[in-house]
């Protein structure tokens, strides 16, 4: 039988989202009740108004499918529903944005992810309640290998079994000569540190935020010289570093690239904008292999989605118009930026 040839595969979640905002939440600061030092906060046991709902659909391997079909790439996404409304729906979905649903696989044993979006009127707060169903049953043994081929491999953050299963797919990419981008989530960055120096060692971009860049360095994100340094230690591909509202960073081994995003975007809804950030980098660069042009297209593809509720909201069209930000560019030499490749 013919197996298809795509330019990329995308793995990782795909989930329904329930977008909730109302004038009664409320943030509250506290270092002792919440690990990042704020909560949003209910009355108890009342009857809260919510102002504005909306339901949409979300997962890292779903929401990247969309940038990487929406600029012309032949995409497929490898993933697992449940055998419910939910995943019905998400299939329909890739339908129409013209993504192959061929390799996403259907089980009876959980509901597909849901997600649950709090956030405060102006959308600059929220906190996400987040089911992880039948994403985390994906496995090596459900995993349709010999339908894998393709030119790229996309890895958004992963958990449950295919997290257990992100190695394979790396070595699959790496031992059939298709390359790798991978987005990392925290279950990912904790497995071992000698299974993670093997894997970042096949990768051709690797993709953190501050965060997580910190957590793998054991470096302060503020340190910014000493944390691509390790990385480029870890990883001979392209290394990204998000960094919010402060823009982003990007080595290849030989040069130091920064940007920051356009002053005048406006921030509605911040789900999805480190998905449409990162497949807009990647497709970019599949498309150019240039780093700049990759960030440029990267921001303006964040920018889009953040003006709009939902994570695949807003995504750019092909040949669309952008604002292309300023990009610095400097040689790793230059003040030992980071290590020669």
């Amino acid at each position: 039988m013919f197996n298809k040839m795509y330019d990329i595969i995308t793995f990782g979640s795909s989930a329904m989202d329930i977008n909730l905002k109302s004038k009664a939440f409320k943030v509250l600061k506290s270092d002792k009740d919440f690990v990042t030092g704020e909560g949003i906060c209910l009355s108890l046991g009342s009857k809260i108004d919510v102002q504005d709902i909306k339901f949409t659909s979300g997962g890292g391997g779903t929401n990247t499918a969309v940038t990487f079909a929406k600029q012309g790439l032949k995409t497929a996404f490898c993933g697992i529903v449940g055998e419910d409304e939910a995943g019905r729906e998400i299939l329909k979905e890739l339908k129409s944005y013209k993504i192959d649903g061929s390799l996403v696989q259907k089980t009876k044993e959980k509901a597909t992810n849901h997600s649950v979006i709090i956030s405060s009127e102006d959308g600059q707060d929220r906190t996400i309640l987040v089911y992880r169903g039948a994403s985390e049953l994906l496995n090596k043994q459900n995993i349709p290998w010999d339908k894998l081929k393709s030119k790229w491999i996309y890895i958004a953050p992963l958990s449950g079994q295919l997290c257990d299963t992100f190695e394979d797919i790396v070595d699959f990419a790496y031992k059939n000569k298709i390359k790798i981008a991978i987005n990392p989530g925290s279950s990912q960055l904790y497995l071992p540190q000698e299974t993670l120096s093997r894997i970042f060692k096949k990768i051709d971009i690797l993709i953190l935020n501050q965060e997580e860049a910190s957590f793998l360095t054991k470096v302060s994100f503020q340190d910014e010289v000493e944390v691509f340094r390790k990385i480029d230690e870890m990883c001979p591909g392209v290394a990204v570093m998000t960094k919010g509202g402060e823009g982003v960073t990007v080595s290849d081994g030989k040069y130091f690239y920064s940007a920051k995003p356009n002053p005048t975007r406006l921030v509605v809804d911040t789900t999805g904008a480190g998905d449409s950030f990162a497949s807009g980098f990647v497709a970019e660069f599949i498309k150019t292999n240039d780093i700049e042009k990759a960030m440029q297209f990267g921001m303006a593809n964040s920018e889009g989605n953040l003006k709009e509720i939902g994570a695949k909201t807003g995504l750019l069209d092909k040949n669309a118009k952008y604002i292309k930000v300023p990009v610095q560019k400097q040689l790793c030499s230059e003040n030992n930026l980071c290590t020669t490749k």
